[in-house]
């Protein structure tokens, strides 16, 4: 089930393209998300670092994050230029014809 969940993160495929080998796809995304919500995988990760850390195969001035590198997306890059286009008065947006409660021909 691990194997499974690994395979999937490091190949970014879907959860019903899993591998058979793995077991039922269903199965492992189930316990993944459990293991996720009740915090397993955090408890893992953590034991991992401090059984690797204990034994000197982490370097942690090597760590760092760098927010430079960090970007937003395109669409978040600020507010629209323009001034949105307002319907003139009596016509709905999208459309070109007139409504029922407008001025124009066939209004009672």
């Amino acid at each position: 089930m691990v194997n499974g969940v690994l395979f999937r993160v490091r190949t970014g495929v879907p959860w019903r393209d899993l591998p058979e080998r793995y077991g039922s796809w269903k199965t492992v995304y189930e316990r993944h998300r459990r293991w996720s919500a009740d915090g397993t995988w955090d408890r893992i990760l953590h034991s991992v670092q401090a059984d690797a850390d204990l034994a000197g195969r982490i370097d942690w001035s090597m760590v760092g994050v760098d927010s430079t590198s960090c970007r937003a997306h395109q669409h978040a890059a600020g507010a629209r230029k323009t001034r949105p286009r307002v319907p003139k008065k009596g016509r709905r947006p999208g459309t070109t014809a007139p409504t029922r409660d407008s001025d124009g021909p066939g209004a009672a």
